[in-house]
């Protein structure tokens, strides 16, 4: 990991992110090490204010985002807030505190991805679900051997958000359903396969790649230090992941996997059966759709309508809790099976939420009245 620089005040910060100006580098440092450099609500607007601001500073040529620590870039958001949040809820309303947490996250997911300058992020160690929106949108993506990247979120009754269904849905195949539903992680050369990633780089060049960004241009720097990636296992599954989860049954993909000669295909059947139900026909219809619209923006607007649905139902806060409150590890979904799900209920998820849509995309407005 890349530490924040030694013997240098930095220009400003959060307390949670370190803003740094060195040479003609703008250098962001998420540092909550302790929780993995997760996410709050303010970090997000310490770090979209810190991108506004060098976007039009001549002297800023690259920006570099990296984490604190030893274990990686970050764990995703601030799940403890989302479930408090969202067990003072109105079920009509939705979490006001997560809706605008969302919104200002997204927000930025968007911006990263047309940042106007090179973006470069170190993506070693741990980078999981919120980490995913602040790295993979980003002009020049890196990752190494220590690397371990995933969208967990079925496992807490929830789906992949933060543009993460945008470049799943987009991945190689059916590559990106397969860690999608089964909420698995994989190595910095899956990244790569995957296309959530482009440079593979030793977790012990990155010191020396951020001083060489300070003074050189970040496809030079790169070049230098970048190697080829060990083989993909994940790409080497190929043929079984696409035979299995080409279909838009949840159930239906389930069957295939259990059926499969793959010990692997079983495996992943077996994890997919552990998740919420719910969560999995969900995530399942968002990159169906994802994969139909045009823009990461579409895309982002339409995570914000099921992200703030979750917050109304009972399969998010449940998974919290037993994956991170009481931590039992066991979760009482509802509905208990895929079976269970109902279409019309899936569908919901998906509804416009009128005065409160995102409308990050210009063709919100037109979507809108064409629903109503």
């Amino acid at each position: 990991m890349v530490e924040s620089p030694m013997g240098e005040s930095p220009m400003g910060e959060s307390g949670d992110v370190l803003v740094y100006r060195r040479g003609h580098l703008g250098h962001l440092v998420l540092n909550r090490p302790k929780s993995i450099n997760a996410l709050t609500h303010s970090m997000v607007i310490t770090i979209a204010a810190a991108l506004e601001k060098w976007e039009s500073d001549d002297s800023v040529a690259t920006v570099l985002i990296s984490g604190a620590g030893d274990r990686g870039l970050c764990a995703g958001g601030d799940i403890i807030a989302i479930y408090t949040d969202a067990i003072g809820t109105d079920e009509k309303v939705g979490g006001a505190a997560s809706a605008s947490f969302w919104a200002d996250e997204y927000a930025l997911n968007a911006h990263i991805a047309r940042y106007s300058k090179p973006y470069v992020a170190f993506m070693d160690g741990v980078v999981l679900g919120g980490g995913v929106g602040v790295s993979a949108h980003g002009s020049f993506r890196v990752v190494t051997e220590r690397t371990r990247l995933g969208m967990p979120e079925t496992g807490i009754g929830f789906v992949p958000d933060v543009g993460g269904t945008f470049l799943l849905s987009r991945a190689p195949g059916e590559l990106g359903t397969h860690l999608a539903l089964t909420a698995g992680s994989v190595t910095g050369a899956d990244a790569i396969a995957l296309g959530l990633a482009d440079h593979f780089v030793t977790s012990d060049r990155l010191a020396d790649l951020a001083v060489a960004l300070e003074t050189r241009s970040a496809a030079d720097a790169i070049a230098e230090v970048a190697t080829a990636p060990p083989a993909s296992v994940l790409l080497q599954q190929r043929q079984w992941i696409d035979e299995c989860y080409a279909s838009n049954d949840a159930r239906e993909i389930v069957a295939r996997l259990e059926s499969s000669p793959h010990a692997d295909a079983q495996r992943a059947a077996l994890s997919i059966l552990t998740k919420s139900p719910t969560a999995v026909s969900v995530a399942l219809e968002s990159l169906r759709r994802a994969r139909a619209l045009d823009t990461l923006e579409e895309v982002l607007d339409q995570e914000f309508r099921v992200s703030l649905r979750f917050t109304q139902g009972t399969e998010l806060v449940e998974g919290v809790r037993a994956q991170v409150i009481d931590k039992d590890r066991a979760p009482r979904w509802s509905p208990p099976t895929l079976g269970d799900v109902r279409r019309p209920d899936i569908e919901a998820y998906f509804e416009s939420l009128g005065d409160r849509e995102l409308r990050l995309s210009p063709m919100a407005g037109a979507r809108d009245r064409r629903i109503e």
